[in-house]
């Protein structure tokens, strides 16, 4: 996918289960860099402590690849070891819809709300065909989950989640990221769905990285 050019034909170039896609094998002793995952020229920045292995989900709110990525990437953030921290960084190859997009993630982080709101956004967009691309819409979409109107759009348009996304716009550059759902590690590595083949594969390739890192290697 081009992001700059983020296309229904490019959205259907990353479908789940991807025809032609490198699966693992045992005889390959693992996921092959270059082929499952790629090592970054120049190190990303971490925002994890000392001691933590920091993984970062790139993602969209529109992308259904992401949405249909969410169960699988739940369930083993579910299981992290104490030494890995995961966060996400949602990406803006463009203002409209993606930076709209962004701001919301970024607003109910700030809110306190991703627990409750990050999924029924995902939700909203994919299975009611909301379209959540203008203040207005979203608005009106908080509001009737729940949440107060003003002091959203107030955090929505607040220096705060501005600069949020601008950090998470530089992180997208340093990871070079031009498609989603792709999954950072220890600002080193990157894999994604297109280079494993499923959610799971890809998710044993972010496991075998952790592990390469935790070893110092």
């Amino acid at each position: 996918m081009n992001r700059r050019d983020f296309s229904k034909h490019s959205l259907s170039a990353l479908g789940l289960g991807l025809a032609g896609a490198p699966l693992l094998s045992s005889a390959q002793g693992g996921p092959v860099e270059g082929t499952h995952y790629v090592k970054l020229a120049q190190p990303a920045p971490v925002a994890a402590p000392a001691g933590k292995i920091e993984v970062v989900e790139f993602f969209w709110y529109g992308c259904p690849h992401c949405y249909h990525f969410e169960p699988a990437l739940n369930a083993w953030v579910g299981k992290l070891p104490a030494d890995v921290a995961f966060r996400r960084a949602p990406v803006a190859f463009r203002e409209n819809p993606f930076g709209m997009h962004q701001r919301i993630y970024y607003t109910l982080e700030a809110m306190g709300l991703l627990s409750s709101l990050h999924s029924k956004t995902f939700h909203a967009l994919h299975e009611e065909g909301q379209r959540l691309d203008k203040p207005e819409l979203i608005a009106d979409f908080m509001a009737k989950q729940g949440v107060d109107r003003a002091k959203f759009m107030s955090v929505f348009d607040s220096f705060a989640v501005q600069t949020k996304c601008r950090q998470a716009r530089s992180l997208a550059d340093a990871y070079k990221i031009d498609g989603v759902p792709t999954i950072g590690i220890g600002g080193q590595f990157y894999t994604s769905i297109s280079l494993n083949g499923t959610p799971d594969k890809t998710l044993a390739t972010v496991d075998f990285l952790v592990n390469r890192l935790r070893k110092g290697k």
